[in-house]
């Protein structure tokens, strides 16, 4: 099989699954050649991963046999570089989140979709096995329809995370706990149930943190198909706990904590799947994960380039989320109900 090449942007800490999953997968997929701004942030990566490095995003870019650019530089940066590399054609795997704004986001999706580059996003938690079962388990009606859904994202982070320079910023992270850390689990739990209709609710920051953005969110959801549910999300919530989404069906009831599933149907019938024994990154070490499902992503985003295929997560799918995060926040600011007519099918 020949191999998917590919080159990195970013070497802050988000790349660190992503590069141990590469190391992972290196009988399909070649790095090329890696790339940070900082001469000092390029070395400390070149001391533990056995990647080729660079000093110029040119190199990445003018290299005809690079075909994609995993990208893992901050937010505020992901437009710039995702419509460089769509103009050179290279097919993009985009960390979370798209950019810092839904405008920005919608203007990144359209480039890739004009230039018909491939774009992933890095929204690791669908692919974890206790989500695809359940994925699996609705889509076959076992549980009926869902009539009610909580997503519980209760995290820790310290002050010292949000001492960072930019952390916890609109200019650099686009917002909170929402943007930041909530919206892995928001993007499973519309993958699930389905896209939202209407929110209400409020959002603050919390005396436990000096940050400019939220870093609490409690809200109420109704459904496209009638159900209604509850979105609780903060990073005050010391020391950090599995995020939950739970759903009450027709049928039964489904509980995911973190990588674990329990699902009780009325008849007496259970599916289980144990969790691993990570801590999922919810206390003051955010990246206290294995890298598995970072693989996983890895893995599909470069058989979609073989395949000639969409990415497990598009940026369309990516939008939905954004969207939600939205109105999330202005429901909070303007204290009424915010319809979401953008993410209905």
């Amino acid at each position: 099989m020949t191999k998917t090449r590919i080159a990195i942007i970013g070497l802050g800490m988000a790349v660190t699954p992503h590069a141990r999953g590469l190391m992972d997968l290196s009988d399909s997929i070649e790095v090329v050649n890696a790339f940070a701004p900082s001469a000092d942030r390029r070395r400390a990566f070149g001391e533990k991963f056995p990647f080729p490095l660079c000093d110029s995003v040119d190199t990445i870019l003018n290299d005809p046999s690079v075909e994609a650019v995993a990208v893992f530089s901050p937010a505020n940066t992901h437009l710039d570089i995702a419509l460089r590399c769509a103009e050179a054609g290279k097919h993009i795997l985009m960390e979370k989140p798209l950019d810092i704004s839904t405008v920005r986001a919608e203007e990144l999706v359209a480039a890739c979709r004009k230039a018909r580059v491939k774009l992933g996003v890095v929204l690791q938690h669908r692919f974890r096995p206790a989500g695809i079962k359940l994925a699996q388990i609705l889509a076959a009606g076992e549980l009926g329809d869902i009539v009610g859904c909580s997503t519980i994202i209760r995290l820790w982070r310290p002050q010292s995370y949000y001492d960072e320079p930019g952390r916890g910023s609109f200019a650099r992270d686009g917002g909170g706990v929402l943007i930041s850390q909530g919206i892995h689990t928001l993007d499973l739990m519309l993958s699930l149930a389905g896209p939202i209709s209407e929110v209400t609710g409020f959002t603050t920051t919390t005396p436990v943190h000096h940050m400019e953005t939220e870093d609490m969110v409690c809200a109420a959801a109704r459904f496209a198909n009638g159900a209604i549910g509850t979105i609780d999300a903060t990073t005050a919530a010391y020391p950090g706990f599995l995020e939950e989404i739970i759903l009450t069906c027709q049928k039964g009831t489904a509980r995911l904590a973190g990588t674990q599933l329990l699902v009780q149907f009325h008849d007496g019938r259970k599916v289980a799947i144990e969790p691993d024994r990570s801590a999922g990154g919810a206390g003051a070490d955010p990246m206290a994960f294995p890298h598995d499902y970072h693989r996983a992503v890895m893995a599909d985003f470069a058989n979609a380039i073989r395949s000639d295929r969409e990415p497990k997560v598009t940026g369309e799918e990516a939008l939905k989320v954004h969207r939600l995060i939205d109105a999330l926040i202005e429901t909070g600011k303007l204290g009424r109900p915010i319809r979401l007519a953008g993410n209905l099918p």
